[in-house]
């Protein structure tokens, strides 16, 4: 229950492990930052044109950017959760952000099947 002295080393990951988590984080965060790329640009016109048009209320001028912005807003929220909840593992940063990004992907995925939804069942 107490201090015992004694330290654990923790065992060195060979360059190639290391290569390889870099390069699931930088291929994943591009992906997802892709996917996302298409939803913002729709959303934000979206609702540039929901808050400048004439006939909107003053309810859903506020509501079409906050929705929107929550959409493209999330997945970068859960993949924050997910790189603070592996260092609190004691996991080493480019270790931890290997489910943050992955997170961050697959979460990312979800804006961008509503606006392929939107696109298909539009009329």
């Amino acid at each position: 229950m107490g201090y015992s002295g004694s330290t654990q080393a923790r065992p060195e990951r060979t360059r190639a492990e290391r290569l390889t988590e870099g390069l699931i984080v930088a291929v994943a965060a591009v992906l997802s930052l892709g996917l996302l790329a298409g939803p913002a640009v729709v959303f934000g016109t979206t609702a540039w044109h929901l808050v400048t048009d004439t006939g909107t209320t003053a309810f859903s001028r506020l509501l079409a950017p906050v929705v929107c912005l929550a959409l493209v807003a999330l997945p970068f929220v859960l993949a924050r959760v997910a790189f603070r909840s592996s260092r609190r593992k004691d996991r080493e940063r480019l270790t931890a952000a290997v489910p943050a990004v992955l997170t961050l992907l697959g979460a990312s995925v979800v804006p961008f099947v509503a606006l392929c939804m939107i696109f298909v069942y539009a009329d």
